[in-house]
């Protein structure tokens, strides 16, 4: 038997170290990328956010459940009140184009539109608690994520992957998963059409959530996050105001009112306004996409809140459909939400903006709806 020299046993030994060298760099570099500060303080942020909406959501169920109040608007009419009485006394007091006087001379109708599409957004979704479950109005939720995805393609210019469709196509058959669970279910009580109903209103609540969020993206980018908040506390509290007169004042009447149902009331008023104080700073850095995806957890947290505190039976769909919807929102996350593109009609001067609308048709549309902001 021949001796092994010393030569040829240290041989692989170089190649060796490279490879693991290679490894150690390639971690370095993904480390390097993965937890920065930036992407670390957005993913707390979005942690807070599903925070806030899972308690509003907690809140919202107990007082449907438990106690038998279905006042949506009431609920929400609060915290309107609040941004009112922080973010457009704000507005108030500034001087310029920022001016509360000034704004309104200037876009009171535009903002009265979008306060209508989220004060309706919010009345959905929280009357969709008396027909259908916490954790399926939270799973249903994530329908607007696609629908935001189309507006930002279209309004806000944004640009995504084959992955980002593939995980759309996935979400929509998430969604349709846990609309036939919740209607097989019936909560065993022979409610299936009322189930039905709560769907639809959750399914409809996201699409509006989906166009505030659009504009509400495109206002704090452009404008101000003062403006943005400032004016949905105005027209809030006054749409709110009128439709709660109008559908809910007998519900209201009918409370009876002890420090538990107050405690509800405000758990659900607090966690709404740091929500709307919080959510436009991480849009700001981010996009709507990006938070929406980012704030996928609150699905997550009620689900295990409506297992342990509401009893509710988990229904073999449920699962399923709830990893389709949250694997289908959550796969872009490994890659950037959005990308723009490299150029844009409305970064340039006026003249310049006309010679590229003109050059570029389907920009004519898109570019309508932002004029629609600027104007």
């Amino acid at each position: 038997m021949e001796a092994t020299s010393p030569a040829a046993s240290a041989g692989p030994q170089p190649h060796a170290q490279g490879a693991a060298s290679e490894s150690a760099s390639l971690l370095r570099r993904i480390k390097g990328k993965l937890f920065t500060w930036n992407i670390l303080k957005t993913i707390a942020l979005g942690q807070m956010l599903s925070l806030c909406i899972c308690g509003t959501a907690i809140t919202s169920q107990y007082l449907a459940e438990r106690y038998k109040v279905n006042t949506p608007m009431l609920q929400s009419f609060i915290n309107y009140c609040l941004l009112f009485l922080i973010y457009t006394v704000m507005l108030a007091f500034q001087s310029g184009s920022d001016n509360l006087l000034y704004i309104l001379k200037k876009k009171w109708w535009k903002y009265i539109l979008l306060g209508l599409a989220d004060v309706e957004a919010n009345y959905l979704i929280v009357r969709a608690y008396q027909y259908t479950t916490l954790t399926s109005v939270q799973l249903l939720d994530c329908f607007g994520i696609p629908v935001l995805m189309a507006l930002s393609w279209f309004i806000l210019y944004a640009r995504y992957r084959v992955i980002h469709f593939i995980a759309v196509a996935v979400c929509l058959l998430g969604v349709g998963t846990m609309v036939g669970a919740d209607i097989l279910a019936g909560r065993e009580d022979n409610s299936g059409s009322d189930v039905l109903i709560g769907d639809i209103l959750v399914l409809l609540g996201a699409s509006l959530y989906a166009v505030s969020n659009v504009c509400e993206e495109y206002i704090v980018k452009k404008l101000s996050r003062q403006e943005f908040l400032g004016m949905v506390g105005l027209f809030g509290t006054i749409i709110s105001g009128i439709q709660l007169l109008i559908v809910e004042y007998k519900d209201i009447a009918g409370i009876h009112w002890d420090w538990k149902i107050a405690l509800l009331f405000v758990a659900f008023a607090l966690c709404m306004f740091c929500l709307y104080s919080f959510m436009p700073l991480v849009i700001k850095v981010t996009s709507a996409t990006s938070v929406n995806l980012g704030i996928l957890t609150a699905d997550l947290y009620s689900l295990f809140f409506g297992l342990f505190l509401f009893g509710y039976k988990a229904v073999p769909d449920l699962f399923p459909g709830s990893l389709m919807a949250s694997c289908g929102t959550l796969a872009p996350c490994r890659l950037c939400s959005c990308s723009q593109p490299q150029s844009s009609p409305w970064d340039l001067n006026s003249k310049a903006r006309a010679s590229a609308l003109s050059s570029h048709p389907p920009w004519q549309v898109r570019g309508e709806f932002l004029a629609f902001w600027e104007v």
